[in-house]
């Protein structure tokens, strides 16, 4: 099973023939409106590679709640655990250009009210998987890794985005997953270079860093493992890094090792960059399967 902490936003996207620069006002293509979040992205993207996931996070007592749950619930992902609480949901605004890069600010609202206390204890062992990230309040985040690792469950930390946690918390981790930037964060934080083997080393934790269009590289217990990315044309990368979290831990669930479950989350990332938005893009498992045979 995967048990997924974390955010969930509703998404305004605004479709643009290019970034805004400071001071600078542009006129947007079209907005729409999307459910998003990373926890939810990545409860979503596990559940649509047939993944059994449990998300647990807070909305607000506002209209944008239900917007922001009608992709869990049409993924198929338990969100018994998604508290409603006073105040607003979290919002994220997307800018994205027609290279496919993009421009976020999060307001996270209801997530900081988040409580790692409602995971009941009898969800946390050595048959879960937990997923984290860091749209919620941290100090929430560090008690709830705490909890897990100490029944047995392994504990998967997107630290996305970048920001502090205890040392101990860390160490705890089964793996940290960053990107290029988050890993130079991470690695500041610690005292350690950027690479994976110096991070795991420092850390004791497994450490796995994305590289976009140069694949992903992972060290853990020592081993390490690079997996090449799969080449699309890509339109829009919004989603792409919580596609392949949510899809990495649907793989090891079903027992695939480490290496192979880079290799499939590599191929589902680059086909969420195929196409626009952020739950929307998010494949299911057929169509993995298919890129990766013909891959």
């Amino acid at each position: 099973m995967i048990l997924v902490f974390g955010s969930i936003n509703l998404d305004l996207i605004f479709d643009m023939e290019a970034l805004p620069a400071p001071g600078e006002t542009r006129l947007a293509r079209a907005m729409r409106t999307e459910p998003g979040g990373k926890g939810a992205n990545q409860a979503v993207a596990a559940a649509k590679d047939g993944g059994e996931v449990a998300l647990y996070g807070a909305v607000g007592r506002d209209a944008f709640a239900n917007p922001a749950q009608v992709g869990l619930e049409s993924a198929g992902v338990d969100v018994w655990g998604v508290e409603a609480v006073a105040g607003a949901t979290g919002v994220a605004s997307i800018v994205t250009d027609e290279a496919g890069r993009n421009a976020i600010a999060v307001a996270p609202g209801a997530n900081l009210k988040a409580r790692q206390d409602k995971v009941p204890d009898e969800f946390l062992d050595d048959a879960t998987i937990v997923v984290l990230q860091m749209e919620c309040d941290p100090k929430e985040t560090a008690r709830l890794i705490h909890r897990a690792r100490d029944a047995g469950a392994r504990v998967i930390l997107n630290l996305a985005p970048a920001a502090d946690l205890p040392l101990e918390a860390l160490k705890k981790c089964w793996l940290i997953v960053v990107n290029e930037q988050e890993a130079d964060f991470l690695a500041a934080q610690i005292g350690a270079a950027a690479d994976v083997a110096s991070l795991s080393g420092k850390l004791g934790a497994g450490v796995l860093r994305t590289l976009g269009a140069n694949g992903s590289e992972a060290c853990v217990d020592g081993a390490l493992h690079r997996v090449a990315a799969h080449a699309v044309k890509a339109l829009d990368t919004t989603a792409a890094g919580d596609c392949f979290v949510g899809v990495l831990a649907a793989a090891l669930d079903r027992g695939l090792d480490l290496p192979a479950a880079m290799q499939r989350a590599s191929v589902a990332a680059a086909l969420a960059c195929t196409k626009r938005g952020s739950q929307g893009s998010l494949p299911e498992a057929g169509e993995i399967d298919a890129a990766m045979k013909g891959a």
